[in-house]
C-alpha cells in the first residue's frame, strides 16, 4: 500500500538532527556572520561526507573506464558502478537491476521516455496526459513529442489548495490517451498526487503512467511494485548525492520493446557498416562512457538514506513542515500558495510588501537561503495569478531554529518595505 506522510509522521522521529549536521561540512559555514540556514533544498540537497568520500575513493584507487577492460582497476571499477545500480533498485523496490537505467537526471529520464517509449506509441491525433503542477521537465519534452507527431498535449486542472482535479483526470483519460506523465510531489507547492488512484485508473484504461519523483525521493519510502507505475524518474543531487546523476526505473518488459535513443559505445553487441545488434537492458539505453563516480556516489547517497531509515526522515520533516506553516502564518501579509491536505516539506508564498526576489535577496543577507522565482513551474504560477513565490524547502537536517530565523528574517523584511 502507498505510505501517507501524514501516517508516517505519527511515529516518533528518530533522527539525531545534531549528529546528522556533523556529517555535512557545508553548514558550518557563515554568511554575513550569520549561520547558514540552507532551505533550498527543493533546487538541490547539501552533500554528506560519506558521498564525498565515495568520489574521491573512486578517483584514488578505482579510475578506469567500467564494462571494457580486464585489468583490476576497470574490474574494480565496474563492480562498484554495478552495485550502486543494485542499490538504487533496491532503494525504490526493484530487485531487477535491469529495469535501473542511469541517466544524468530526471530531466534526461523523462526526455529518454517521451523519444523512445512515446515515438513509438504516440501518433497523429493521440494524447499525452500530464498535470497543471507539472516542473517544465515534464512539460517541454512531451510538447516536442506532440508537435513533432501531432499530437495533443491535455492538461489535469488544480484546485485551490494545489491538489489534482481528479474528477477531471477521468473525464480527459480516453482511447487517444497513450500515456499519463505526472509528478509524485510538486516541486513549486509540496502536493503529494494521488498516485495510487491515478494509476490504477489509467491502467484500467491500459494507458501506462510516468512519475517525475524528483521530489519524492529524499522525503518518503518509495516504492515502484507497490505503486504500480510503469515509469520513475528521480535525481541523485535531490537525495544528498552529485548532480549530473540519475535513474529511470522501467518496467523490464516496456524497456526491452523500447528502441535505444542514443547511439554509441556500450549500448551495442556488434557493429558493422550494414547492421548493429543492441545490447541488453540496461546498458542499451546507456550509451558512452557513464558517470561512473556519479553512479557510485549515488550509491553512498542510498547507503545513507537507509541508515537514517525513510520513515524516520518523513517523520522529523512533517513536524519541521507542521511547525514552518504555522510559524509562517503569523508573519502579517503573507499568504502560503500550495494548502494541499498531502505536502512534502516544501513551502512556497508570497509577502504583500516585497516581491519573492527581494525576499529571496534580504533573506540571503541574513545569511538563509531559499528559492526566489517560478521554479521552473511557470503554468503553476499562471494558475494562482502571481509572478513567483519564495521557496522554503525543507531537509533531514533543518532544524525548528532555523524556522525561527526564516521568521525573523521575513518580519525583518516587512520592517524594510513596511
Amino acid at each position: 500500500m502507498a505510505i501517507r506522510i501524514s501516517d508516517i509522521a505519527a511515529e516518533e522521529a528518530l533522527l539525531d538532527v545534531e549528529a546528522i549536521r556533523a556529517d555535512f561540512p557545508i553548514l558550518d559555514l557563515v554568511r554575513n556572520g550569520n549561520p547558514l540556514v540552507y532551505l533550498d533544498n527543493g533546487a538541490t540537497s547539501q552533500t554528506p561526507r560519506c558521498v564525498m568520500d565515495a568520489i574521491e575513493h573512486y578517483y584514488a584507487a578505482r579510475n578506469a573506464n567500467v564494462h571494457r577492460g580486464v585489468h583490476y582497476l576497470s574490474q574494480a571499477a565496474t563492480h562498484d558502478f554495478e552495485e550502486a545500480r543494485k542499490k538504487a533498485g533496491r532503494f525504490i523496490g526493484t530487485p531487477l537491476a535491469c529495469e535501473v537505467i542511469f541517466t544524468r537526471g530526471t530531466t534526461e529520464a523523462i526526455n529518454l521516455v517521451a523519444q523512445s517509449y512515446g515515438r513509438t506509441h504516440v501518433g497523429a491525433g493521440d494524447e499525452v496526459l500530464i498535470s497543471y503542477m507539472e516542473h517544465h521537465s515534464n512539460i517541454v519534452p512531451w510538447q516536442m513529442l506532440c508537435e513533432e507527431k501531432g499530437a495533443h498535449l491535455k492538461v489535469i486542472p488544480i484546485n485551490d489548495a494545489g491538489e489534482l482535479d481528479m474528477d477531471a483526470f477521468e473525464r480527459l483519460l480516453n482511447e487517444r490517451t497513450k500515456i499519463v506523465a505526472v509528478t509524485h510531489v510538486s516541486n513549486a507547492l509540496g502536493t503529494i498526487t494521488p498516485i495510487k488512484e491515478i494509476i490504477r485508473i489509467a491502467h484500467s484504461a491500459g494507458v501506462p503512467v510516468l512519475l517525475d519523483g524528483a521530489q519524492a525521493i529524499p522525503h518518503m519510502p518509495i516504492n515502484v511494485y507497490e505503486l504500480g507505475c510503469d515509469f520513475y524518474a528521480f535525481s541523485a543531487h535531490k537525495m544528498y548525492g552529485p548532480t549530473g546523476m540519475g535513474v529511470l526505473y522501467g518496467k523490464a518488459r516496456l524497456l526491452d520493446a523500447m528502441p535505444p535513443w542514443q547511439g554509441g559505445g556500450d549500448m551495442i553487441m556488434s557493429v558493422t557498416f550494414e547492421k548493429t545488434t543492441y545490447n541488453t537492458l540496461p546498458y542499451k539505453f546507456e550509451a558512452g562512457t557513464p558517470n561512473i563516480e556519479g553512479a557510485i556516489a549515488l550509491g553512498a547517497a542510498v547507503d545513507y538514506l537507509e541508515r537514517l531509515g525513510m520513515n524516520a526522515i518523513a517523520a522529523h520533516e512533517h513536524q519541521l513542515l507542521t511547525y514552518a506553516t504555522r510559524a509562517l502564518q503569523e508573519v502579517p501579509g503573507l499568504t502560503i500558495i500550495g494548502t494541499a491536505k498531502e505536502k512534502a516539506a516544501v513551502i512556497s508564498f508570497v509577502l504583500e510588501s516585497a516581491h519573492p526576489h527581494d525576499i529571496g535577496q534580504l533573506l540571503d543577507d541574513a545569511g538563509i537561503a531559499v528559492r526566489a522565482g517560478h521554479h521552473c513551474a511557470q503554468p503553476v504560477m499562471q494558475r494562482f495569478g502571481i509572478p513567483a513565490t519564495t521557496r522554503a524547502s525543507l531537509a533531514l537536517y533543518n532544524t525548528r531554529e532555523e524556522i525561527d530565523a526564516l521568521v525573523a528574517a521575513l518580519h525583518n523584511v516587512n520592517k524594510v518595505f513596511g
